[in-house]
């Protein structure tokens, strides 16, 4: 009897999951290859296995390219999640933490804490992003409320327009009265450039946490992304549902900025291009979309440390300059999955 290709290995989520992490090791793999000090892989190995072995190429290996690559990674794999989370507890397909004043609200409460809590630290700082994150989704949905209309994609894009720029302008205003603006652009311009060993152990666990939880929650999130009566008709509580999935959204994004500043467009690609393979239900579109958002976002910096090698090009302007054509083609497409 001929196998219904449903039951195909090809098309099964375990197949594709593992296809995805071979391909993102070997693009992790390539990019602590590439840079100007030339390595191998024995060098990489003798790195990452933690033999005694020194040398100055395992020293750019182990205090420079691993840091930054597995900062690109958890990044990635962040704002891929928080992406994916928002387009479906939302249902609008141009939903995104960039777009919709998540990142913003991070950038001005670090702008704000650099501007009246200089010695706050690393911790402080990441503190201040989870806060400001908060700030920014509630800024949204309060002027929706506010503005009593309905949740429709363009009101929602447009709400988070406008709460972006009030962010960014605060920020702006805070920046140039404190004359703390360098300090600020230097850490919100969207690079790995100094990602630490110190900042992961802090980042890390939490966007690890984030992804596990969202994953857990996949299941309510497909049936929320479809109909809200229908959850609530299973039994959900749709409330503390939402609550949840909005709070992993803050912490993913504040996470985010916190580690390399303010990158847009991430969180509205990754899920559209996971759905074109993995269809649209979301315990599979989560942990897919975390393997390829980081993998894209390794690509991404391969990309800035090449371009104009030796100096770096800013990786936010390589994601923009991806991520624009992507938005209005989604927006030409009426708003309508690749799926």
């Amino acid at each position: 009897m001929k196998k219904s290709a449903a039951f195909s290995p090809v098309r099964s989520f375990p197949f594709k999951l593992l296809l995805g992490l071979l391909a993102m090791t070997l693009v992790f793999v390539a990019s602590i290859l590439v840079g100007a000090k030339e390595v191998s892989v024995a060098d990489i190995w003798s790195a990452i296995s933690g033999t005694n072995a020194v040398s100055e190429q395992i020293s750019v290996i182990r205090e420079l390219r691993l840091p930054r690559e597995i900062g690109a990674l958890l990044v990635g794999a962040a704002l891929g999640v928080s992406g994916a989370i928002m387009q479906g507890l939302t249902r609008n397909p141009l939903a995104d933490p960039g777009l919709l004043g998540v990142t913003a609200g991070a950038n001005a409460a670090l702008a704000v804490v650099f501007a009246f809590i200089p010695a706050a630290g690393y911790f402080g700082v990441m503190i201040a992003c989870f806060i400001g994150a908060g700030v920014g989704v509630l800024f949204v949905f309060g002027l929706l409320a506010l503005r009593g209309k309905a949740l429709s994609p363009l009101r929602m894009v447009l709400a988070g327009a406008a709460v972006s720029a009030l962010l960014s302008a605060a920020a702006d205003a805070i920046s140039l009265e404190f004359k703390i603006s360098k300090s600020v652009s230097m850490w919100t311009s969207g690079g790995l450039i100094g990602t630490s060993w110190e900042q992961l152990r802090l980042l890390a666990p939490i966007i690890l946490a984030g992804v596990a939880v969202s994953v857990m929650l996949s299941r309510h999130l497909t049936v929320l992304s479809l109909n809200e009566s229908t959850a609530i008709g299973l039994g959900l509580n749709t409330r503390w549902i939402k609550l949840a999935l909005y709070a992993v959204i803050t912490l993913l994004a504040g996470a985010s900025v916190a580690l390399v500043g303010n990158l847009a467009f991430v969180g509205l690609m990754i899920p559209h291009l996971v759905r074109a393979f993995a269809g649209t239900d979301y315990r599979s579109i989560l942990p897919l979309s975390a393997v390829c958002g980081g993998m894209f976002m390794v690509l991404a910096d391969i990309a800035a440390r090449m371009l104009n090698a030796p100096l770096e090009t800013p990786i936010a302007a390589i994601i923009a300059i991806l991520g624009l054509p992507f938005f209005l083609f989604i927006v030409r497409k009426g708003g309508k999955s690749l799926s």
